[in-house]
């Protein structure tokens, strides 16, 4: 099938490379005529396991190439894909106008029948203003022409996004009867439908708020989990131990219940402010979701505080190794990461930072740029030279079986913060430690 992906950030990319993987062509549509540049050129503007070799195989036979006009996009594919950008508006609504500007362009190019898929994260209802942009750029150019517009949000974790794209858990379809885009949808879906039924179909308003739903469950599972730590450590008990014990339960289950210093990324924070704003413009306040995110916000700040106290509150002149930057391991991202709540807390504290990272350095050197109180090191063990403290933002693999010797013999003083619970409390007081985690029983030097 010839497919247009209008937007070639992460989800448009990963989308296309996907879908031209199995032999459709995709064509790739972005305003940004340097990005377009680049990937005309095969480089891949984003950090994702997996994806990078696909690309190049793929831009290299060309089954997956890149433009600046629309016109050849909308030209190009009976699916007409939109994945751009939804970022918050000022007042944490999800911002449309990106969506919009695709669906006038579809309209103003559209010299036949087109099937307009919504892969972009947007509130209930927008697929009607999505039609009607269309409508009203058809009747600019006084024509009446047959389209559709139908809703497939992406459920792609950062770090595993390719994997989730080939071997999708659902792939959930949006589309109001009668429909002409379903048996499309379904052909177009069908390699990547082979073990099991992963199609999920339903109208096209319960998909939109399908992806903000499963964004805002698993938000509120970690915010409780950090609450119950929080708890867990003024009441002397272990959240690890506790997860455990919880998770055990079917109805529960192990995953997204670890305790740390608060979620961050692109779509958690973006997707529960969005929800919160819709459920109120509709007259609803959402308590819970406003708690959500108010837990959140405050856990970034757990590590700081940890910090502030066991220095007595004297941090000028001090430097801490930084275990970790992107918000989450095998991703670049640092949208919303808890690293930045903390740098910028020990920087206005008097502090410096000396920082590691596997993936996100160049994307911390491009939010931060040079500064005095910043060094970015080559690896785990230079960042804890001289350093007053170690402390642990991002759980890497690479930082899950330390030397502790080493980080001992490095540092001014054998101090571990550890935001992600990543070693084992009387293990580490025993050599010596001194070992504040998240929801455990903090410790001196054993």
């Amino acid at each position: 099938m010839k497919v247009t992906i209008f937007g070639s950030g992460y989800v448009g990319l990963v989308t296309g490379t996907c879908l031209a993987e199995v032999g459709n062509d995709v064509l790739c549509v972005d305003v940004d005529r340097q990005k377009v540049e680049r990937l005309q050129k095969g480089e891949i503007p984003i950090y994702e396991p997996g994806l990078e070799d696909l690309f190049q195989r793929l831009s290299a036979n060309g089954r997956l190439t890149f433009t600046n006009d629309p016109a050849e996009g909308v030209a190009h594919g009976l699916l007409q894909f939109i994945a751009v950008g939804t970022p918050p508006d000022e007042d944490g609504s999800a911002d449309l106008q990106h969506v919009l500007d695709v669906a006038r362009q579809i309209g103003r190019h559209m010299d036949q029948f087109r099937i307009v898929v919504n892969k972009s994260t947007v509130p209930a209802g927008t697929a009607d203003k999505v039609r009607e942009a269309i409508r009203a750029a058809l009747r600019e150019r006084a024509v009446d022409m047959p389209f559709e517009v139908v809703s497939n949000p992406e459920f792609l974790k950062e770090g595993a996004a390719v994997e989730d794209f080939m071997r999708p858990d659902r792939i959930v379809l949006g589309v109001d009867p009668p429909s002409r885009a379903l048996e499309t949808l379904r052909r177009l879906y069908a390699p990547f439908n082979r073990d099991h039924e992963c199609l999920v179909v339903m109208d096209v308003r319960s998909a939109e708020l399908t992806k903000y739903a499963a964004n805002a469950m698993l938000a509120s599972r970690i915010s409780v989990m950090n609450e119950l730590a929080n708890l867990a450590e003024r009441l002397g008990a272990d959240i690890e131990q506790i997860r455990v014990g919880i998770g055990a339960d079917p109805r529960i289950g192990y995953q997204f219940i670890y305790a740390g210093c608060g979620y961050g990324g692109s779509c958690f924070p973006k997707d529960v402010n969005a929800l919160v704003r819709a459920a109120q413009a509709s007259g609803y306040q959402p308590e819970l979701l406003l708690a959500v995110e108010a837990v959140n916000q405050r856990q970034k700040q757990v590590l700081f505080d940890k910090i502030h106290k066991h220095f007595g509150g004297d941090l000028r002149g001090r430097c801490f190794a930084l275990w970790g930057l992107a918000f989450k391991p095998k991703t670049d991202d640092m949208r919303e990461a808890p690293s930045r709540v903390l740098m910028e807390a020990l920087w206005a504290a008097g502090a410096s930072v000396q920082a590691y990272d596997p993936a996100a350095m160049p994307e911390a050197r491009r939010l931060y740029g040079d500064r005095s109180d910043l060094r970015f090191c080559e690896r785990p063990a230079q960042a804890l030279q001289g350093a007053d403290a170690l402390v642990i933002v991002t759980e890497w693999s690479v930082f899950r079986s330390p030397d502790f010797e080493v980080i001992k013999a490095k540092l001014r003083n054998p101090v571990i913060f550890d935001g992600r619970n990543l070693y084992d409390p009387v293990a580490l007081q025993e050599m010596g430690f001194a070992y504040y985690p998240i929801g455990r029983k903090a410790g001196a030097a054993g």
